[in-house]
């Protein structure tokens, strides 16, 4: 990911205080530039269209309460409007107005989660205010609303993303590299979003499996290889765009659990939502995969 000027100084600083010089070229190719959100104070309700967290939306009179295949309403995860979104976007990937919302269906399984993901534009949110659920949601509990605080960010590649043999070496060994990345995202204990990331897991292949079932409608095997494979047979025989596929899924959203909140995604896990960049420049929010992550 291109960085802007601004961040690449302050990347390039943070790799000399921490030791970190012979990783360099590596780190500034693969250091992203994400949003991060964390709960600012208990929702009142008294402002709409805020950034949020759990509790309630606030939907315009014309927006149906987003329900499951089997008619139940889906609960609802979080608001953001995308102008307070856009000061903090360095990417430029989002749109500059208007609101996104997230609802879950059930949170099983892990993969492939039903889900909706809302754009509604900002000449179209006139008379937006609270909405509570037309009857108890999908998850069958109620969640308490916070607003959220956004920030820019910037995220090195993650455990399970990193390439060790490029960070570390005789004098530098992974837990200094962790000491770096936590210091250059500065994250806080009350942050609950994180946009444009690489998400947090396990494995390196969370895109993968996004990618695959956007694309072809197949479910992942766990195998990177297979999943190149079939994007491949779909791009016609074309690697090249096969690959570029995969690195042009981004994590649109990760959603922590909170006790505050009270989302807890099984083991306190998480909750991602992919886009393919094309969708997510076209401002077309038709298309994500949701999957679950926890430990």
């Amino acid at each position: 990911m291109n960085l802007n000027e601004a961040n690449r100084k302050r990347l390039e600083s943070m790799i000399l205080e921490h030791h970190l010089t012979h990783a360099a070229p590596y780190l500034l190719q693969n250091t992203r530039q994400t949003i991060s959100c964390t709960k600012a104070v208990a929702e009142d309700y008294t402002t709409p269209g805020v950034s949020r967290i759990g509790g309630d939306p606030d939907l315009p009179p014309h927006i149906e309460w987003p329900l499951t295949t089997d008619g139940v309403p889906m609960t609802f995860l979080t608001q953001l409007n995308l102008k307070e979104c856009a000061r903090y976007d360095e990417s430029s990937l989002l749109p500059g107005e208007g609101m996104l919302y997230f609802f879950v269906g059930l949170d099983e399984p892990a993969y492939n989660i039903e889900h909706r993901v809302l754009f509604v534009r900002e000449d179209q949110l006139a008379g937006a205010e609270r909405r509570v659920a037309p009857e108890m949601t999908v998850l069958e509990e109620e969640f308490n609303g916070y607003q959220l605080e956004i920030k820019a960010s910037l995220e090195a590649p993650n455990y399970a993303y990193v390439d060790s043999d490029q960070v570390e070496n005789e004098t530098v060994d992974y837990e200094e590299y962790e000491d770096f990345s936590y210091a250059l995202s500065d994250r806080q204990s009350s942050e609950v979003v994180r946009m444009f990331g690489y998400p947090i897991g396990q494995h390196d292949d969370a895109e993968y499996e996004a990618a695959l079932m956007l694309l072809t409608g197949e479910e992942y095997n766990y195998s990177k290889k297979d999943a190149l494979a079939q994007i491949t047979d779909h791009f016609g025989g074309d690697e090249a765009a096969a690959m570029q596929e995969t690195q042009d899924t981004l994590m649109l959203l990760e959603l922590e659990s909170d006790n505050d909140v009270g989302f807890c995604w099984w083991d306190a896990g998480l909750l991602h939502f992919f886009i393919r960049k094309e969708d997510l420049l076209a401002g077309n929010f038709e298309r994500t995969y949701c999957s679950l992550y926890s430990s």
